[in-house]
């Protein structure tokens, strides 16, 4: 169930772009089109349906898994990519602009084709599995999840016992957490940014709301560019990161009466709310990088605006009561993903072939894995390093047979 299977085409050639830019996937396509680890195996996903979701889902294929694919916000789905991917046989139920009741109900369709291995990016269609009665639980034996947002609410269901499935932690890779959330989350939230406002950033003040490996990202990105950067945090040891890599930090009630650009990126709910609004510039532009639509209090901006209109595609210009114009940037969603399109290929290829592999060792494993919220195992990881080294040409030292044994050995000194 997509937009308009008549976009198939222009999907293609969108997918194409991407796949000259995944090389790591690409040799993990020919290993899976070869050995067929997949064979059989049906996985339900509830996935950003980006043009590079699609080239791991033409790779979980290749190995032989039957995909059904839900997006994972209602606004990310590319409309193109998804009619490409209806096309060549997957089942897809994703479009753009989804109300709530569609978007719940397309995850409900994709867990109606009994998946063995479920792949999640917020956690949405984990939950539901737990919640929904038609007994689809019992049938999965595995899932994996991509993003923060998704590990924070799983590990809460671990920690109340709910949690009923093994699922592997992706976004917890190395070779994720370190590259996909600070690089990939730095570039495209700003690119987002930028394609919704084409504003200056040089010069202006940027505030951004949590500094984890997200916030990071943003914060050094939007130095780059030219701009002022502020921190706000509520754990110390963050704070104080922020603080030593040359950044200002301060409470977001401070920040919020000199910032230019407000950019949310925390995982929490109401971050900025109604006491910070009513303190901001005329003028001041407000964005969201987190996962949901929670950061950015939009029952307080609502209540503190006499009006708001359209200005351009992403852009909603509120007037307040004081008079003063505060402006949000696609709908408090994702702004990388709604006001353009999500994370660079080259990093995603990363992401997504740990994703591949986890899949693998869950069919390997099955058997073994108790419910918990596992981290992808270390030598998948530092597979993915070296081919992502080896697909830039890039070569490293090894130790010598001298130095292995050294570092093995607990005699040490001169």
């Amino acid at each position: 169930m997509v937009r308009d299977i008549n976009l198939a085409d222009k999907g293609v050639l969108q997918i194409e772009w991407a796949s000259r830019r995944m090389p790591v996937l690409a040799r993990i396509r020919e290993e899976f089109s070869r050995r067929k680890p997949l064979k059989g195996l049906r996985i339900s996903a509830c996935l950003h349906v980006t043009k590079e979701t699609a080239v791991l889902v033409r790779t979980l294929m290749a190995g032989g898994a039957e995909v059904s694919l839900a997006s994972s916000n209602p606004m990310s789905c590319q409309d193109d990519v998804a009619a490409a991917l209806a096309a060549e046989g997957v089942n897809v139920y994703a479009w753009r602009g989804q109300t709530k009741e569609e978007y719940y109900k397309c995850i409900e369709t994709v867990l109606s084709h009994k998946p063995r291995v479920v792949l999640d990016d917020g956690a949405d269609l984990i939950v539901t599995l737990h919640q929904e009665t038609g007994g689809f639980l019992t049938d999965v034996f595995g899932g994996c999840e991509e993003t923060t947002t998704g590990v924070l609410r799983l590990k809460a269901m671990e920690k109340t016992g709910s949690l009923k499935i093994p699922v592997i932690a992706v976004n917890n890779a190395q070779t994720k957490w370190d590259f996909d959330n600070v690089y990939g989350t730095g570039q495209s939230t700003l690119d987002g940014v930028l394609r919704a406002t084409n504003m200056l950033l040089a010069g202006r003040t940027v505030v951004v709301a949590g500094y984890g490996h997200c916030g990071r990202g943003i914060a050094n990105r939007a130095k780059g560019m030219g701009s002022q950067v502020i921190v706000t945090e509520v754990d110390p040891i963050r704070a104080l990161r922020a603080v030593m890599d040359g950044f200002k930090v301060m409470p977001m009630v401070e920040a919020a009466k000199i910032g230019d650009l407000f950019i949310t990126a925390t995982g929490n709910v109401d971050v900025v709310r109604a006491e910070h609004m009513i303190l901001m510039k005329d003028g001041a532009v407000m964005c969201n990088a987190g996962h949901f639509n929670v950061e950015i209090s939009l029952e307080d901006l609502e209540k503190l605006s006499i009006s708001k209109r359209r200005i351009r595609d992403n852009l909603d210009e509120y007037t307040l009561v004081n008079g003063r114009r505060l402006y949000l940037l696609a709908e408090g969603r994702l702004v990388n993903l709604v006001a353009a399109e999500g994370h660079p290929s080259e990093v995603m290829d990363m992401s997504f072939a740990n994703q591949a592999l986890s899949v693998r060792y869950l069919v390997e494993k099955a058997s073994m894995l108790e419910p918990h919220i596992y981290d992808v195992p270390l030598e998948v990881d530092r597979r993915v390093a070296e081919l992502k080294l080896e697909t830039i040409d890039v070569q490293i030292d090894n130790l010598t047979e001298k130095q292995r044994k050294y570092l093995e050995s607990y005699e040490t000194g001169t």
